[in-house]
């Protein structure tokens, strides 16, 4: 039996009005709330002051669609990148990860990102990788339907590979902002990607110096085979949301088992599954509440 200290790991996913699509109307719950930071900022401060390890920002770049779209608080909310940028200002230590597609952006912009994220933060920037996968979003940057499974996965594995090849651009002390001899970065230090791929060719190198962290934490939350197999490629974390403690074992021990193909270790990969939280005064009532 392993003797090693373990310590759970907890996430705040911020939805400003509830994850519940009608919660926005419940007494208690400012229905503007997507819109206004000094609730983010609050929640935020409770979340760390709980010495809760992160925040979590999912993201649509669309607004939502369907016969209720206009009953739900789905379509006016912050971009995650700007939202987390200014929470990162307001609080000290707590992880901020941050939803961005792979399928409608490009490499560049997001390793910039991510890396400004983690000067401004002090090293507590995270990229949830996601493919996106609705129909909307497609519609929004020149297309008339979303692009196939197959073709999301493949962009997103060469578009991984980008970012992290451009957050590797420098070594850590490579600016040595010299004012004596008139050096301003070491040009040994410097690494240029010239990434020519499928998908995608970007030379680099990034115009951010390496962060606090060398590379943001990636996430990930697929859960189709080849979303399973990325993630076990690339993320430290995965999030997972299960309906039965038997359906999360099961996950966990896949997820954990296609790692050695990678040549990863177990303890390389923290699996993070959603709860969904139910209070009452015994386990019986907190039950038929559920």
């Amino acid at each position: 039996m392993s003797t090693t200290a373990r310590q759970m790991k907890l996430g705040a996913f911020l939805m400003a009005t509830g994850h519940h699509v009608a919660a926005w109307r419940h007494p208690d719950v400012p229905a503007d709330a997507g819109l206004d930071f000094k609730h983010y900022r609050h929640v935020a401060r409770v979340a760390e002051a709980a010495r809760f390890d992160t925040l979590f920002v999912a993201d649509s770049v669309a607004a939502a669609t369907g016969d209720i779209a206009s009953r739900m608080a789905r379509s006016d909310h912050f971009e995650p990148l700007t939202l987390l940028s200014a929470l990162s200002a307001v609080t000290d230590h707590i992880g901020l990860i941050a939803t961005v597609t792979t399928t409608y952006n490009e490499p560049y912009h997001v390793a910039r990102k991510f890396a400004s994220l983690d000067h401004l933060s002090g090293g507590r920037a995270g990229w949830n990788l996601v493919t996106s996968d609705a129909a909307a979003e497609a519609q929004n940057f020149g297309r008339a339907e979303h692009v196939g499974h197959a073709e999301r996965y493949s962009r997103a594995r060469e578009f991984h590979q980008v970012v992290t090849g451009l957050w590797d651009s420098w070594a850590d002390d490579a600016f040595t902002r010299d004012k004596t001899s008139g050096e301003y970065y070491d040009p040994a230090k410097l690494h240029v990607l010239n990434h020519h791929g499928e998908h995608f060719s970007v030379k680099g190198p990034l115009n951010v110096a390496r962060s606090p962290q060398g590379q943001p934490v990636v996430v990930q939350a697929g859960s189709s085979e080849v979303g399973r197999d990325l993630a076990a490629q690339t993320a430290e974390v995965v999030f997972t949301a299960q309906t039965s403690l038997a359906s999360a074992q099961a996950f966990y021990a896949d997820i954990k088992g296609r790692l050695g193909a990678y040549g990863r270790d177990a303890d390389s990969l923290k699996v993070m599954p959603g709860v969904f939280i139910v209070v009452a005064e015994t386990e019986a009532l907190a039950k038929a509440k559920f």
